[in-house]
């Protein structure tokens, strides 16, 4: 059985408890809380578990017996556990009334084929679930997840190396620094060539990252926890003074939520330059502000169209931005491939200089939104469509100017345009322009032009046919 068929009959118990009125999110976090404890007993990580209250114990009960022990389980675990485990199940609680659905959920996961679900991965198999509550509208979990292929891309394009910090500000399931972790990973012999202290490294240092949202936060912990990620998870706001800790990133790599505060609000953190009701605008300068100066540590960055034309702070923030770091490339993605159709994006690609001024001298856009085909669910974003803007990433400025998609503005010629960095999108053959339509003076001309020609010609032919005798 493949990690996709056992995703499918996982989500497919959510079917059972619709009668309980559970909604997909809610089934994906009680779901968490039951597949902790089987992944362990899989996994024979049962020893970070308190005795009494493993798998075996849960398989054991029936009926309201199961109901009455589980509820104790998920409050013994989120407050006398220890370490990840207390973090998981912290303020644990359960949306399922009727114990005889609680009972075929867990003898279902307890049923399903674990000997193929390790071989392929257990991680891989969680991460299928996210994916597949992300793509369910109903679930409203697409906020958490950022599409797979643009994350691959995006961490092959930084290309983060190991013994480099990676973060991600706002993790949501923690998607990116999974990626670059299995990036790593997959170019270093599964970390097998390198020496001990670089492994612990990679394990416990190498990726951390910010959440939250509490639901969301368990599911980042669970997730990290099943592709062997140790490193520091923090529930908070970035955006609060609590999130100063995250600093000094030789990576980021993130989607920050869209929107604004609530009332226009400022962000509490009180050491941003210019503190902005646009969350982005305040995500912006805190990850461009968290790389390490020294000309190498970068970004790539999912931000809205509004960030690159925004007056007033937005201004402000982006002219700080081309300063204290090279933004090198912007890639105009695709609309649809959000959870909010209309929302339109696109990836931020800069390192940090190792001075405060003057490292941005020319932008490089590349349109990845002007006549493509819609996006979505029936058809979804898949990494061929990158191929080419991948491809020439890295390509010389008379490589990238050869093809249509890219284009290139300067410092100077971004100024002229007001500083607006709402460039780069080609012309759209869906729409006629002005210029595309004739001149009605000229075409009135050609049309009577080609009138009296008609005319001379009729005459001749009856001319001709007269002489000939025809009437």
């Amino acid at each position: 059985m493949t990690t996709q068929e056992i995703v499918q009959k996982l989500w497919k118990l959510c079917d059972v408890l619709r009668d309980d009125g559970i909604t997909y999110h809610q089934y994906v976090t009680e779901l968490t809380y039951i597949l902790f404890l089987k992944m362990a007993k899989e996994t024979e990580a049962e020893k970070n578990i308190p005795e009494g209250y493993r798998w075996d114990d849960l398989l054991d009960k029936k009926g309201v017996d199961l109901k009455r022990f589980y509820k104790k389980l998920l409050s013994y675990l989120g407050e006398e556990s220890e370490g990840r485990i207390k973090e998981i199940y912290a303020n644990a609680g359960t949306n399922i009334d009727e114990p005889r659905n609680l009972e075929k959920i867990i003898r279902s996961i307890d049923g399903l084929d674990w000997y193929s679900a390790k071989h392929e991965g257990l991680g891989d198999l969680y991460e299928g679930l996210l994916e597949k509550n992300a793509n369910e509208k109903k679930s409203g979990a697409g906020q958490y997840f950022t599409p797979r292929p643009l994350i691959n891309v995006m961490v092959r394009l930084v290309n983060p190396q190991p013994g480099e910090r990676c973060g991600d500000p706002a993790c949501g399931t923690f998607g990116f620094m999974i990626a670059a972790d299995r990036y790593i990973k997959g170019k270093t012999d599964e970390l097998f060539d390198l020496k001990e202290a670089q492994q612990r490294f990679q394990r416990r240092d190498a990726f951390s990252g910010v959440e939250l949202v509490q639901d969301a936060y368990r599911l980042t912990l669970m997730n990290a926890m099943l592709h062997d990620i140790e490193g520091k998870i923090m529930l908070g706001d970035t955006l609060a003074n609590a999130g100063k800790s995250f600093r000094d990133y030789d990576v980021i790599l993130t989607n920050p939520p869209f929107g604004t505060k609530k009332g226009g609000e400022r962000p509490t953190r009180d050491d941003l330059t210019f503190p902005s009701s646009n969350k982005q605008l305040n995500f912006l300068q805190v990850i461009y502000r968290s790389l390490r100066p020294n000309a190498k540590s970068r970004a790539a960055v999912v931000l809205p169209d509004n960030v690159l034309f925004q007056d007033g702070d937005g201004q402000k923030v982006r002219a700080d931005l081309v300063e204290k770091c090279d933004l090198h490339t912007i890639l105009r993605l695709p609309t649809g491939i959000f959870y909010a159709q209309g929302v339109k994006t696109n990836v931020l690609f800069f390192t940090r200089g190792n001075t405060e001024k003057g490292n941005t001298k020319e932008i490089f856009f590349y349109d990845l939104r002007t006549n493509m085909p819609s996006l979505g669910k029936t058809h979804p974003l898949t990494e061929s469509h990158f191929k080419e803007f991948e491809d020439t990433f890295n390509a010389s400025k008379k490589q990238k100017l050869e093809l249509e998609r890219w284009n290139v503005f300067t410092k100077d010629e971004i100024r002229k345009k007001g500083n607006s960095l709402d460039l780069g999108l080609i012309k759209d053959d869906s729409v006629i322009s002005q210029e595309d339509l004739p001149n009605p003076v000229e075409s009135a001309d050609e049309a009577i032009a080609k009138l009296e020609q008609a005319s001379d010609l009729l005459s001749a032919v009856i001319k001709e046919l007269q002489m000939c005798g025809v009437e």
